[in-house]
């Protein structure tokens, strides 16, 4: 499909409209990803305030997850059979709505129902905001730099969110609630000015309300089971029945889309390597990342006794240096290609989270904690941008959809799932007597397993560096080839 807005991207010249275009998606991702890191140091004060027990808090973390890793697959789809413009800006109405109700609520139950639903809508706004851009920017170097700068809005937004959070909970934990809702409504507000009309699929052979259904279900079930493991235990009858009917339910839906005429997902798209390897990677990617943080937050508030204002300005020089060097990777892209870029990431994420296991319980921060801030930061930078290049390279516009929600699927089933085995892992190891070196201790066999997830992640790339040099090597071989037809003598001197 082609947009108005796609000519001057194919001749190079982004025009104002569609620089326009670009930030109001980059709003909607900044705004994604402000909304998880700012929770989190609120939700203390907001289990003070409304009464809220330790099981019941988690619940409004989770609720949102529950929403968005549940509904990605649908939302993406959606996105490709009613039109990308049309579902982005109402998902992104009921986003600010909801943002504006969460702030103004007094009761536990409604502040997750409302958390919930911002999730919900943000599984519609990002496969949706992500296929926009790969159906606007032509395939190679415009969509490279487009996907680099709004890849870098989102790691902006994480990063961001973490001091706002520190700054707004003294005063009031609900304007870390509100904060979202003028900045959506803004975002909206020029999207219904800017954003492309594009035509919905035609001859889509129907709509897939079995595949829907099951595919929606199945999620829903499968990150409610990993987010509730950690509590009821994972070996606990309730979790391997839970697990058991999400097995049933993917083969089920598996069976269901090899059939239908018109399928949420075309798992013909899952036979190419570079695709899983990208799936793969973002799922290893965001569940290392999502322990670490979950590890280090704790380390640094509970055992060091920061602040969480001290705490976010720790991880700033991670934000900092993605949003400072993420707009060039596109570039790069260009140059050595995804495999070579991701794989080198991963390397220094690994790095990174292997040296953090040294940290004792009195650091110097610039020789014990910041360099590995740094590797984690340049690894991000590397990383999330290629990923998304690489999953959406090669793929027919009206499937970009489809593959954004499965991309923005793996991220969140995998930050959930790694997020509870790290969790389970430090459970595993809780001390008898928490003194504060042996909670301490507790955490490093979890920082073990954050670190042999992000090697994961690098030995799934590792293939992929393999297939693009016998690419090049038949690249070689047919120019040659081409040469010795032109000019045989040529060739044989």
């Amino acid at each position: 499909m082609t947009t108005p807005l796609n000519t001057p991207a194919v001749e190079g010249r982004w025009t104002p409209r569609l620089w326009g275009t670009l930030l109001v998606l980059c709003a909607a991702m900044f705004l994604d990803a402000l909304d998880v890191s700012m929770v989190g140091v609120a939700l203390p004060s907001i289990g003070t305030d409304l009464h809220l027990t330790t099981s019941t808090l988690q619940w409004i973390v989770s609720g949102y997850i529950l929403g968005y890793g549940g509904l990605l697959l649908l939302g993406g789809r959606t996105a490709d059979l009613l039109g990308r413009r049309q579902v982005f800006l109402v998902a992104l109405g009921v986003f600010a709505l909801a943002s504006l109700l969460g702030g103004l609520v007094d009761s536990g139950p409604l502040l997750i129902a409302s958390r919930f639903v911002k999730g919900l809508s943000a599984a519609f706004t990002a496969p949706a905001g992500l296929s926009i851009i790969t159906t606007t920017f032509a395939e190679g170097p415009l969509r490279n730099r487009a996907l680099s700068i709004y890849t870098t809005c989102a790691a902006t937004g994480f990063s961001m969110g973490l001091v706002l959070s520190g700054l707004l909970t003294e005063a009031s934990w609900r304007l870390t609630m509100l904060l979202p809702a003028p900045i959506a409504l803004i975002a909206l507000l020029a999207g219904l000015k800017l954003l492309p009309h594009g035509e919905r699929e035609k001859d889509h052979n129907g709509y897939d309300i079995p595949g829907a259904v099951i595919g929606t279900v199945s999620m829903l079930l499968l990150v409610f089971t990993v987010v509730q493991a950690p509590h009821v235990g994972w070996a606990s009858a309730r979790t391997l029945l839970s697990f058991l009917a999400v097995a049933v339910l993917l083969a089920v839906f598996v069976r269901v889309e090899r059939r239908s005429t018109g399928p949420l997902i075309r798992l013909g798209v899952l036979r190419s390597g570079s695709q899983i390897r990208a799936q793969l990677g973002a799922m290893a990617f965001f569940g290392s990342y999502v322990g670490f943080q979950f590890l280090v937050t704790l380390y640094m508030q509970s055992l060091l006794g920061w602040s969480a204002l001290h705490t976010a300005l720790a991880f700033l020089p991670a934000g900092a240096l993605v949003a400072v060097s993420s707009t060039k990777v596109g570039a790069i892209v260009d140059r050595v290609g995804t495999p070579r870029l991701i794989a080198a990431g991963f390397a220094l994420m690994v790095v990174g989270y292997a040296l953090f296991l040294r940290v004792s319980l009195d650091p110097v921060y610039a020789a014990a904690i910041l360099p590995s801030m740094l590797l984690i930061g340049a690894a991000c930078a590397l990383v999330f941008p290629s990923l998304n290049i690489q999953a959406t390279s090669g793929v027919e516009d009206h499937e970009q959809g489809m593959v954004s929600g499965l991309l923005n699927t793996s991220v969140q089933v995998g930050g959930a799932i790694f997020l509870a085995v790290v969790t389970a892992a430090v459970t595993a190891n809780a001390p008898a007597h928490l003194s504060p070196q042996a909670v301490l201790d507790s955490y490093r066999p979890g920082l073990i397993v954050v670190t042999a997830i992000a090697l994961a992640g690098l030995l799934v790339t590792l293939p992929g560096l393999r297939t693009r040099r016998t690419q090049r090597s038949v690249v070689v071989a047919r120019s040659l080839l081409q040469e010795a037809d032109a000019d045989p003598v040529a060739v044989r001197d």
